[in-house]
């Protein structure tokens, strides 16, 4: 215990220890996420106080609030000031912020960052496709062509339908009751969007055609057509890719 006590200032007067210090406060994080997890705390359950953490893991009350702040950033706890600590959504935000950063900061080669977060979902959207094209109902499919119509008056109107894309390939996959699907594909949509955002990039230039590789989606899907509403779907992911080519030439 004693020497415990003399590592403690070595590390706050001469920073010699800041390196291990990082390390434990790293296993702090672990432990409350265990201790989330033990105590079964739902989204939104109320985190024991920082006396009980410290008490229950048996540190400082510094290293329990650099704990809590790390997972905050990671949306794991939720810190509402003058209330507590709570269970926070665990959601995706923090994978959509690094994504985002992560293809910004490749100034050198943008497109290929961004080609390769989209081949990322086009690899999940053809292995889901497959999954739902022999089940979907023919309301569910109704509900499709709605989206595609409504963005179809879009484009006559000359009005951009990002939010109706985002839409439709939601509401594809809503028939799995899989929960992260809408989160992914969120993620991923959002990081498109934002980087479209930050380099100034048009909206479609060929909204017609967009339309049309959403239409051909459900048309295959009405035939039960597996492979037809693959390609469909590889279709549209190569007009994204392209868009997104020419875009980040157009500024560059």
């Amino acid at each position: 215990m004693s020497s415990e006590r003399t590592m403690r200032p070595m590390s706050e007067e001469s920073g010699y220890r800041r390196r291990p210090e990082r390390r434990v406060s790293s296993q702090i994080q672990r432990e409350v996420m265990q201790l989330i997890l033990d105590r079964k705390l739902p989204a939104g359950a109320a985190l024991p106080t920082e006396t009980e953490l410290m008490t229950d893991l048996g540190v400082s009350r510094n290293s329990v609030r650099e704990a809590l702040k790390a997972l905050q950033a990671l949306d794991i706890v939720e810190i509402r000031h003058g209330y507590g600590t709570y269970v926070g959504q665990a959601s995706l935000t923090p994978l959509v912020d690094g994504l985002t950063f992560r293809t910004l900061a490749k100034l050198d080669d943008e497109t290929g960052a961004l080609a390769e977060i989209l081949q990322v979902r086009e690899v999940l959207e053809e292995g889901l496709i497959r999954r739902v094209a022999a089940t979907l109902s023919e309301e569910e499919l109704d509900r499709l062509e709605e989206v595609v119509a409504r963005m179809e008056e879009a484009g006559r109107e000359g009005v951009p339908f990002p939010e109706l894309d985002r839409e439709f390939h939601e509401l594809l996959y809503a028939s799995l009751g899989n929960a992260l699907v809408p989160q992914l594909l969120g993620a991923f949509w959002t990081v498109f969007r934002r980087v479209a955002g930050v380099r100034g990039w048009t909206d479609d230039p060929a909204p017609e055609v967009t339309v049309r590789r959403h239409r051909d989606i459900v048309t295959a899907l009405r035939a039960r057509d597996v492979e037809g509403a693959q390609r469909a779907m590889a279709d549209h992911f190569r007009g994204i890719e392209s868009r997104a080519a020419q875009a980040t030439r157009g500024v560059s």
